[in-house]
């Protein structure tokens, strides 16, 4: 059975889906954008997650703070442990879904290491997750294998479940987290942890390629993208490009402006061109 059986199944269609066969469907690939909830504030992440819908972007990512983040580069790990010193609390995390759903049509996901959500309890943080609109979640240290409480809350709920493929991925493991996914899959293009890079891993194809070649339709690829010139290199063979850090610190530095004004700028490097999109098809 397919992830959009699966998806329909449970009574509602995959938002993250959606958002990417829209922008799909106007030529180009959809922009995901990550924001770490609570940073500088509630209030602060909601309108930047505002002004990242408004500005090009098709998904948001809103991540949790967590106490041992241990993929997060600098920049997010400093953003979370402020969050977190202020006083942010997990329940938080759907006061932002709800802002940012409530005022775009962007798919909204909630970003989270499995700890915080088997705590709250996996079917609450679900309900409450498609309460406030959310898409679904991503779960970085998560494995199938071991998912099979939230394989059940996010038929349930109908929500997308996007798991993490990387270089080292065997083709069991990709074959097997790609027919676990809903929405899409999370190509992780380095190994190590996130952070802006100057160059683009040349991985990022070769896992985006294993991931097609066991059936995934969509395919994002996220850690280390920062200027708009590594979104048109990754535009070209994936479904949708990821970027956090260079936004964390945009809005660290010059607030929900500067979070704007990035975002329009990498949305310009999304466009297809047809040159590009035949090679990596053919």
């Amino acid at each position: 059975m397919s992830s959009a059986e699966t998806a329909s199944q449970a009574g509602t269609a995959s938002k993250s889906a959606a958002a990417i066969d829209r922008a799909r469907s106007q030529g180009r690939s959809a922009l995901v954008g990550y924001l770490p909830a609570g940073y500088p504030s509630v209030e602060d992440t909601i309108a930047a997650g505002i002004a990242l819908a408004e500005n090009g972007a098709d998904l948001i990512e809103i991540g949790i703070p967590y106490s041992d983040p241990v993929m997060d580069g600098q920049v997010i790990q400093a953003a979370t442990t402020e969050a977190l010193a202020k006083g942010f609390h997990v329940s938080q995390v759907f006061d932002v879904v709800t802002g940012i759903t409530s005022k775009t049509d962007a798919a909204v996901l909630v970003m989270t290491y499995w700890n915080p959500v088997v705590r709250m309890g996996v079917d609450e943080f679900s309900r409450r997750l498609a309460e406030a609109g959310g898409a679904g979640l991503i779960t970085p240290d998560l494995i199938p294998d071991e998912a099979a409480e939230w394989m059940e809350a996010s038929d349930k709920y109908g929500l997308d479940r996007v798991f993490l493929v990387a270089p080292s991925s065997t083709p069991e493991r990709m074959q097997r987290t790609v027919d676990a996914s809903r929405g899409f899959v999370y190509a992780v293009s380095i190994m190590g942890v996130t952070g802006a890079r100057t160059s683009v891993s040349t991985a990022a194809k070769d896992v985006v390629a294993a991931a097609h070649g066991a059936g995934a339709e969509r395919v994002c690829v996220g850690l280390g993208v920062s200027t708009a010139d590594q979104v048109q290199e990754i535009a070209a063979y994936a479904e949708g490009v990821i970027v956090g850090t260079a936004l964390v610190a945009a809005l660290r530095d010059g607030g929900v402006d500067a979070v704007a004004a990035l975002t329009k700028d990498l949305s310009t490097g999304l466009t297809r061109e047809p040159g590009l999109t035949q090679e990596t098809e053919a």
